[in-house]
C-alpha cells in the first residue's frame, strides 16, 4: 500500500548538492552534520522566524522552492527564512519513507530549530499538510503555528473516495490529521483548492470548520490539487504571517 502512498525523487548527495547551489541553497545540516534539508546559502541571525516546508508525497525538497519566493522575507522587524525539510528515501536522504519516519523527522527538525530564538512555523502541502498536524499535535508547545495548504485531512477518507471501502489494515500510513490536529490548539491557517481532485476540497473544509484553536480560510476557488496560484504579489502569504506571529512589530 506505501507504493500507491509515496513517489519520491532518488537523488544522489552530489548531485543533490549542485542543484541546491543553483538555486541558492545550502545544505541544512543537523547536530549531527546530517543533511535533513536546504536553507538559504545566509540565511537571517536568530532571532528570525524560521518556516518549515514540509512537502508532498512526489518527488522532493528542492521541488518546493515556490515557498521561498511568496513568503515575505521580513514580517516587519522580524526577518523570515524559510527551509525546505526533506524526508528519510526522498531526495539524498537516506531511509524509506513512512508515517512514523516523517513525522519523526519533523519533530527531529523543530526540537533542534528550537534550541535558537524566534519563532517556529510548519508549512505543510498535501501529504506534509498531515505531517504538519500530527507533529504539531505532539510538541504542541514547540511549534508557533500552521500553514496547511491543499490540507489532507486522512488516508482512509481519501482511500474512500477513491476505492470505495478500504480496510484498515491495507493502510498502515493513516495520517490522521483529523484527529490530530484538534489537539494542537495554536494558530492554523488554511488554503483550500476549490476543485481539488486528489484530497478533495470538503474533507479541507472539514477539517477547518472542526478545528477549535485560533484559525483562517483561505480558498483557491479554480485551482486544482496542483494548480493553486504561488505568486509573490498575493497577499495571502502576509495575511498567513499576521495570524501566525502576529501584527507586524515596526522596526
Amino acid at each position: 500500500m506505501r507504493g500507491l502512498l509515496y513517489f519520491p525523487e532518488r537523488q544522489d548527495p552530489a548531485r543533490a548538492a549542485a542543484e541546491a547551489r543553483r538555486l541558492g541553497l545550502a545544505p541544512w545540516l543537523d547536530s549531527s552534520g546530517r543533511t535533513v534539508g536546504w536553507r538559504d546559502s545566509s540565511p537571517p541571525p536568530p532571532p528570525s522566524a524560521r518556516l518549515v516546508v514540509l512537502h508532498g508525497n512526489a518527488g522532493s525538497a528542492l521541488d518546493r522552492t515556490y515557498f521561498r519566493e511568496v513568503f515575505p522575507a521580513r514580517h516587519g522587524a522580524l526577518p523570515v527564512e524559510v527551509l525546505l525539510l526533506e524526508y528519510p528515501g526522498y531526495g539524498p536522504r537516506p531511509g524509506a519513507p513512512t508515517q512514523q519516519g516523517l513525522v519523526a523527522a519533523c519533530r527531529e527538525a523543530v526540537e533542534e530549530l528550537r534550541r535558537q530564538a524566534g519563532p517556529v512555523v510548519l508549512v505543510g502541502e498535501s501529504l506534509g499538510s498531515a505531517v504538519a498536524a500530527l507533529c504539531a499535535a505532539a510538541r504542541p508547545a514547540l511549534v508557533d503555528g500552521l500553514v496547511l495548504v491543499t490540507p489532507l485531512a486522512s488516508v482512509p477518507a481519501v482511500a474512500r473516495r477513491l476505492y470505495g471501502l478500504a480496510p484498515s489494515f491495507l493502510i498502515p500510513d493513516p495520517y490522521r490529521a483529523d484527529e490530530a490536529l484538534p489537539r494542537y490548539r495554536g494558530p492554523v491557517a488554511f488554503l483550500v483548492a476549490g476543485r481539488d481532485e486528489v484530497v478533495f476540497p470538503d474533507l479541507g473544509l472539514a477539517l477547518h470548520a472542526a478545528y477549535p484553536g485560533p484559525k483562517r480560510l483561505w480558498m483557491d476557488e479554480q485551482a486544482g490539487h496542483n494548480t493553486v496560484r504561488y505568486q509573490p504579489s498575493d497577499p495571502r502569504w502576509a495575511e498567513m504571517l499576521e495570524l501566525l506571529l502576529g501584527p507586524a512589530s515596526r522596526p
